[in-house]
């Protein structure tokens, strides 16, 4: 068994986004200077210890995890692994309109945004599968690295992870567990990454928030951590529990 800590990050605010446009994939636009303002006040984080950083290949979520980055002292000797199967939802034909477009799109169809899947645009279970292939490739190359380093602690693990105490810092959840991978990606694929959690892997709720709050939009530069415990299968590492500690903070 191995426990570590997942924290998710939302990308910085974009032109776009202030526009009230939808992005998705197509556009692939830069921070806009508050988006800019926001990564760099990320840099609360500079006391956190990360051990792994996974990013979009994106260039919003390259550009705030930079800034996390750069104020970090235990992302010295880290590398940035831009990841594909991190990008955020394709929107098909509504990238480049106006959100609120697609939310009267969406109440028309007798649905609700972001859970509405515009012309030519991915489904929520199509990017659920993408959620699921990246975690796949992250959980292995974790186990093998805490292995390789004799990292693996079966004795804390086995047992069920209990509630996470909350100060409400940048360190909450984080005590005695070493493992703690940064995750910088983008608001509708934290949304399906989340549900994936809370509905097929019976993750808890966040203290203090209903499922409506757990499945909303996280906003720009927003964070939701997770403590997570995997084990070992025959040749696959399978998650065993997940812990919710908190969900879309940005008091940053």
């Amino acid at each position: 068994f191995l426990r570590f800590i997942l924290t998710f990050e939302n990308s910085g605010e974009t032109q776009y986004n202030k526009a009230g446009l939808l992005q998705g994939q197509t556009i692939d636009s830069g921070l806009s200077e508050i988006g800019l303002q926001q990564a760099e006040a990320a840099g609360y984080l500079k006391d956190v210890i990360f051990t792994n950083v996974f990013v979009s290949d994106m260039l919003r979520a390259q550009q705030t995890a930079d800034a996390i980055m750069r104020h970090n002292s235990s992302c010295c000797d880290l590398q940035m692994v831009c990841d594909p199967l991190l990008k955020e939802r394709s929107f098909g034909t509504a990238e480049g309109g106006q959100i609120e477009d697609v939310r009267r799109m969406a109440k028309a169809a007798g649905q609700t945004f972001p859970d509405f899947t515009p012309p030519e645009g991915e489904t929520h279970d199509q990017v659920k599968e993408r959620v699921k292939r990246f975690f796949d490739k992250m959980f292995r190359q974790i186990w093998d690295e805490r292995r390789r380093d004799g990292g693996e602690d079966e004795n804390s693990a086995s047992a069920p992870t209990e509630p996470p105490c909350h100060e409400g810092t940048a360190e909450d959840g984080l005590r005695g567990v070493p493992v703690h991978a940064l995750v910088v990606t983008h608001g509708a694929y934290m949304c399906v990454a989340v549900r994936y959690f809370v509905e097929e892997l019976r993750c808890s709720l966040s203290p203090g928030s209903d499922e409506a709050t757990m499945f909303s939009l996280s906003p720009n530069t927003g964070l939701c951590r997770f403590v997570l415990t995997m084990r070992q299968e025959e040749d696959r590492v399978k998650l065993s529990d997940v812990c919710c500690v908190f969900v879309h903070r940005n008091e940053h």
